[in-house]
């Protein structure tokens, strides 16, 4: 005698899934074949047509993650008769702005304290100091006299003085002259700096700035990385005590 009790297979049909979700796990596919090189720089993706039967979805499924992909800067689209989609060289200027729009999101949404991005953005740019003192160049040590210069300006506007503030600082990271250091702390120096401009511009001295960003030029000038790494450490203690209460 049969079991009548033996469990029958489903015929309820899998429930399906979004197009959005579709999209985007052949978006991480071709990615994925990016990164471990099955797809090299150059090379030309299938048409929309082979992508929609390779992965069973309709075009507009693929043409969405196409969207993502290019949006990430890992493949370019080009019109005409030899166009289509191709894979992209992507370089690290391109990758700074999701850094520092990652960083900024980050900070802003998890409530990060002053004390602590302070922390992590100057111990950061101690890490560049060696590196900033061996490796900078003439060009650079002329760009970081520009914004000190610009800084000495009494008509120079507070929101001018934060960006040559930020410029002044992201040129010194690039003195290392390290590109995998420069992306790393894009999101440092182009995300928390700004936060922190905004808490300490009004009760900062704009003397004490220049002095101490002409000390960091001064060091860097004569290649002296320990020099360089104690007038960071005095920035430091000067930002921290902006945002402190007065008591």
């Amino acid at each position: 005698m049969s079991d009548n009790s033996e469990k029958r297979p489903s015929t309820r049909k899998p429930a399906r899934r979004a197009a959005s979700d579709l999209s985007a796990d052949i978006a991480n596919e071709i990615r994925d074949s990016i990164i471990d090189g099955r797809l090299i720089v150059d090379a030309r993706l299938p048409s929309e047509a082979e992508l929609a039967a390779q992965f069973a979805v309709s075009r507009p499924t693929v043409r969405e993650a196409l969207k993502r992909l290019a949006a990430q800067s890992l493949i370019r689209t080009q019109r005409g008769a030899s166009g289509g989609a191709f894979v992209n060289r992507l370089s690290y200027e391109q990758a700074y702005p999701q850094q520092v729009t990652t960083a900024t999101l980050l900070l802003s949404m998890n409530g990060i304290s002053f004390a602590t991005a302070c922390e992590a953005r100057f111990a950061l740019e101690r890490a560049c100091a060696l590196l900033a003192c061996s490796n900078r160049t003439d060009q650079q040590l002329d760009a970081l006299k520009f914004e000190i210069e610009r800084q000495k300006d009494t008509f120079l506007s507070d929101e001018t003085f934060c960006q040559s503030d930020v410029s002044f600082h992201r040129t010194f990271v690039d003195c290392a002259c390290n590109p995998v250091l420069s992306y790393q702390l894009a999101g440092a120096i182009e995300a928390m700096q700004p936060l922190m401009n905004m808490i300490t511009y009004t009760r900062r001295s704009r003397a004490v700035i220049v002095d101490l960003h002409s000390a960091i030029l001064d060091a860097l000038a004569d290649r002296k990385a320990t020099s360089c790494e104690n007038v960071l450490d005095e920035l430091h203690s000067y930002t921290l005590s902006l945002a402190s209460p007065k008591s």
